[in-house]
């Protein structure tokens, strides 16, 4: 299995790139993500890699980071998700958003992304709940947005107060993540509590 690629970036484009290594030009599909991390042609890169192999194609695929891959290869176990359609899901969300969005049951911000039906978001929320963590991905949704350490405080603190109060893990998550995504501007604990429970 090829693990990642290093080399000379030979080309780039949107949703693929050559890597020149050893004299071989190895081509990899990528995310809009990964393009964005890229730096200009001629010089050195490293992109990690899945090899996919099936009976009548080969392709390799490469990521900027570790956590875009291992988000791919979950999106890839889910039934009706190819390769493909998980690569544009990682072009149309960042890892924070689309964590968030499974967490949460959000089908319709899945859905919104170009090439994803309406059943296959359910199927994404539904397979993939258990395989994200809530609380990691609002605290990067968070940090990503410019927030400082302090909301991702608020966020955790939420979560134990939720907890304390006697709602499961995965119920406090996905009470704290509709929260924040209906009053993003929230910024202390007790509103966020007091938000959930008037969801309940």
């Amino acid at each position: 299995m090829i693990a990642h690629v290093r080399g000379v970036l030979a080309e780039k484009e949107p949703g693929r790139v050559v890597i020149e290594a050893g004299g071989v030009g190895y081509e990899l599909m990528i995310s809009l993500t990964t393009l964005d991390r890229l730096p200009r042609e001629g010089e050195e890169v490293k992109l990690l890699a899945w090899h996919c192999v099936r009976e009548d194609d080969e392709m390799l695929f490469g990521f900027a980071t570790r956590q875009e891959r291992e988000m791919f290869l979950k999106l890839t176990q889910v039934s009706g998700v190819g390769p493909k359609i998980a690569l544009a899901i990682l072009s149309g969300a960042s890892i924070g958003e689309l964590s968030l969005a499974i967490a949460s049951g959000n089908a319709k911000r899945i859905s919104s992304i170009k090439g994803v039906g309406r059943k296959t978001a359910e199927k994404i929320c539904v397979e993939l709940k258990d395989k994200v963590n809530a609380i990691e991905a609002l605290a990067a949704t968070s940090r990503r947005g410019g927030a400082d350490d302090a909301k991702a405080l608020m966020i955790r603190d939420a979560m134990l107060a939720l907890s304390a109060l006697g709602f499961g893990e995965e119920a406090a998550n996905k009470m704290v993540a509709t929260v924040l995504q209906e009053h993003p501007d929230v910024k202390d604990v007790e509103t966020v509590v007091r938000f959930a429970l008037s969801h309940k």
